[in-house]
């Protein structure tokens, strides 16, 4: 299982401060385990613990792989469910589930093994609407459940979501975004010969409502809209709901690009940040941030089904159309890729191990120990704090200090092997940044690293290090 720090252990425990704890005692099927929690199967748990089949429950729900529902409660929205799923809106059904209790899950919803749902639409490959039972080759289909993509990261999820979006607006889109969006969504438009980006202004580090709408105004469409939930630089938030209006009333399409803030979703304190994700059409995650896994790690989320349909291909030795009325998954239209690991694996043991709340945890615990970070370098004399923290990026440099000097403080810090800062320039200067994601990050690891930071910067100007 992950423990804090990365550690690997076993017995099913979260560690803290890297102690190894002993594994549960093993509990009856009629046991009631703890909140995030694994449990046997056909256990009842309590709100947010995680169940067999590797889903997240809420609400006291419970459903497992090839399983009907049981009371049909609705999650909270934006959960994390089994298989490394994902969910807004209330909306849980696992892969080879029925829909619990029949009703419809709420519009918006996110699904199992990654799947995102929309409009209460809900039946996986080989389902019945409710009872679970493989359907007859002769029985209608329903409509296509939507879905997310298992991807490498963040920059491939970036150019499905170009790729999706040009195919859903007939062959042709232009991107609109921020000058803080991330690279990967430029270079995207380029592999896919779209138009030159629309590069809004972002003085203040985030999309500003009023400039996008001047811009979509003066721009024919067909429009997307890329929004940003955790920039690189500087780790800010664009305000989604007041974007998602903008692109409503203009008719564009709207990509949200969460790779690194989209784990705030576990955690019931920071989860509001991101409210309006559930508008886009398409959500970058990567949970080899947030989420504490080794890449690869990304997932791309589609609310309309009919956006998969542009990756669909046929191949008899792969998908036949017998195979697939059978029951047989058809993943070919699922990927860009054909032979690909199975990287769905590690997110659901990681979901099933530490649940939501486990993880949701670790999220505030690594946005703690930024704000913690963040107010020892305000408080320090020989520092510059550039803001305050909204996730777990410190944006600071040595007071005083040229672009050029802060430079080479970074570089000798990385090749003597004492510390690895990121660089940022969110208002034309040069900043030292550090994105804190160990939660087992302390108070004297950081003043250990301001004193680093000093030190090498004594030594480049004054050439001595300070005592």
């Amino acid at each position: 299982m992950l423990c804090t720090g990365g550690v690997l252990c076993t017995g099913g425990e979260l560690c803290t401060g890297g102690e190894l704890r002993p594994p549960r005692e093993l509990r009856s099927a009629d046991a009631r385990p703890g909140a995030g929690e694994p449990c046997g199967a056909g256990a009842c748990c309590g709100a947010g613990e995680f169940h067999a089949g590797g889903e997240l429950r809420s609400g006291g729900a419970r459903v497992g792989v090839g399983e009907s529902g049981g009371t049909g409660a609705p999650p909270r929205a934006g959960e994390f469910g089994g298989a490394g799923e994902f969910r807004s809106g209330g909306a849980r059904v696992g892969v080879g589930e029925s829909a619990g209790t029949g009703a419809p899950p709420r519009a918006g919803g996110f699904r199992g093994a990654g799947e995102l749902g929309s409009g209460g639409a809900r039946v996986g490959t080989g389902e019945s609407g409710g009872t679970g039972a493989p359907r007859s080759a002769t029985a209608p289909r329903p409509p296509e459940p939507p879905g997310s993509l298992i991807t490498t990261g963040g920059t491939e999820s970036n150019q499905l979501a170009l790729l999706l979006a040009r195919e859903a607006c007939g062959g042709a889109v232009r991107l609109v975004c921020g000058a803080n969006a991330h690279h990967s969504l430029a270079r995207a438009a380029w592999l896919l010969g779209l138009p030159e980006p629309v590069r809004v202004p972002t003085p203040a580090g985030t999309l500003d409502p009023g400039a996008l709408d001047e811009t979509l105004t003066r721009l024919p469409g067909p429009l997307l809209v890329a929004a940003t939930a955790g920039t690189t630089d500087a780790g800010l938030i664009d305000p989604l709901p007041e974007i998602a209006a903008r692109c409503a009333a203009h008719g564009a399409r709207l990509h949200i690009d969460a790779a690194y803030g989209g784990g705030l979703l576990f955690s019931d304190r920071h989860r509001a940040r991101l409210t309006g994700l559930d508008t886009a059409d398409t959500v970058t995650l990567d949970l080899h941030k947030l989420g504490w896994q080794p890449v690869a790690a990304g997932l791309l989320a589609v609310k309309d089904p009919r956006d998969l349909t542009a990756l669909g291909q046929r191949a008899d030795y792969l998908n036949a159309d017998d195979d697939t009325d059978a029951g047989l998954p058809d993943l070919l239209g699922r990927s860009l890729r054909t032979t690909r690991r199975p990287d769905v694996l590690k997110l659901a043991v990681t979901l099933k191990t530490l649940g939501r709340s486990g993880l949701g945890a670790l999220v505030d615990q690594v946005c703690a120990t930024a704000r913690e970070f963040a107010a020892l370098v305000d408080g320090h004399p020989g520092f510059d704090l550039y803001a305050r923290p909204v996730i777990s990026t410190v944006l600071f440099r040595p007071a005083g200090a040229t672009d050029h000097t802060v430079a080479a403080v970074r570089r000798a810090l990385l090749t003597d092997g004492r510390a690895v800062l990121g660089r940022a320039r969110p208002d034309g200067r040069l900043w030292l940044k550090a994105t804190l994601l160990n939660p087992t990050t302390g108070p004297d690891d950081l003043t250990a690293l301001l004193h680093l930071v000093a030190a090498r910067h004594a030594t480049l100007v004054e050439g001595h290090t300070p005592r």
